[in-house]
């Protein structure tokens, strides 16, 4: 079947049998059409999936689910990617499966809402994209979310009904905000004040902080930029200084940059570096490099102060107690 502009599913199933019917038309229509088709599934949904279509396997890419859904803007980012290289002529359709297991409540927000800024992202873009959701492993309450932040779902083989609890992306964004962590840490020791020129101290003690809290060095290198980042952002357009706030959990390293000065323009943009700045674009690339770099971003940005808030994911198997 031929649709035109950017669509945006969820397939919600139960069985192996209803997650064919809704996957293999819709995988094979694609590759009928010439457009690529790329499968990002977890677990046994990629063996099943590849022995149903035979030989015409060979002409999909098949991603592990679990790698390439880490973290909501470092995937938004990678699918923005492969689209600019796969779809320079040509639509691409997307099979893709979140995965929900083993998520906080902050994470879960974080990718519900990445599910709802889709609508955004690719909404100049010819591509389509079939989100799966499992029913027999999936939460509820996540599987309902769904309905609101996918404009249709769908029924199986071509067959899709609009979705009637779908929300507008910016007011499920503003929901999310509503629940997210406090928007300032309390003050501490490990406190940074930060100015004009100050960034080498910043970056210095960044790094041994990292190194105390036991992050690999590729982690240590990403903490550092994205931070500095943030920090040059609040010295441009925040007053010119600010406080560095740097903690540990048993999950992540924390940094958040305060800054309590005019912020111009009054007005942030919607989605904050969600969306990836145009080629030519002037402003917003620090806090789409800051989500890039960092696992989980919250932020407070304001006309009379802002707090980015990054987080950073601790090795699984660190046993020694947090830095700070």
């Amino acid at each position: 079947m031929i649709r035109t502009g950017f669509v945006h599913q969820a397939l919600c199933f139960g069985s192996d049998d209803e997650f064919l019917d809704g996957t293999l038309a819709f995988t094979r229509d694609g590759l009928a059409a010439g457009e690529a088709v790329l499968a990002v599934t977890q677990g046994r949904h990629t063996p099943l999936l590849e022995d149903a279509l035979g030989t015409l396997s060979h002409d999909v890419e098949f991603v592990d689910a679990d790698d390439w859904y880490r973290y909501p803007s470092r995937t938004l980012g990678r699918y923005h990617s492969y689209c600019a290289d796969r779809g320079r002529d040509r639509r691409v359709r997307i099979i893709g499966e979140p995965v929900w297991r083993d998520r906080t409540e902050f994470e879960t927000r974080e990718w519900t809402r990445y599910e709802s800024l889709l609508n955004v992202a690719f909404a100049d873009s010819g591509h389509w994209i079939l989100c799966l959701y499992d029913t027999r492993t999936v939460p509820a309450d996540i599987v309902r979310a769904a309905s609101r932040t996918h404009p249709e779902l769908s029924l199986g083989a071509r067959t899709w009904v609009a979705s009637p609890h779908y929300t507008d992306p910016a007011d499920f964004y503003a929901e999310c905000d509503s629940g997210r962590p406090a928007a300032l840490l309390p003050d501490g020791a490990d406190d940074i004040p930060f100015g004009r020129g100050g960034s080498a101290a910043v970056r210095a003690a960044l790094a041994a902080y990292a190194r105390r809290s036991g992050l690999p060095e590729q982690r240590t290198y990403d903490m550092v930029a994205a931070v500095h980042e943030a920090v040059v952002n609040a010295v441009r357009f925040g007053g010119g200084g600010g406080v560095l706030r740097l903690r540990s959990d048993p999950d992540y390293v924390i940094c958040e940059v305060v800054d309590d000065g005019a912020r111009s323009p009054a007005t942030p943009a919607r989605f904050p570096g969600q969306l990836p700045p145009g080629a030519r674009a002037v402003r917003g690339h620090g806090m789409w490099v800051v989500r890039q770099l960092s696992d989980l971003v919250a932020e407070d940005l304001g006309p009379s102060g802002s707090a980015v808030r990054m987080y950073f994911r601790r090795p699984m198997d660190l046993t020694r107690p947090p830095a700070g």
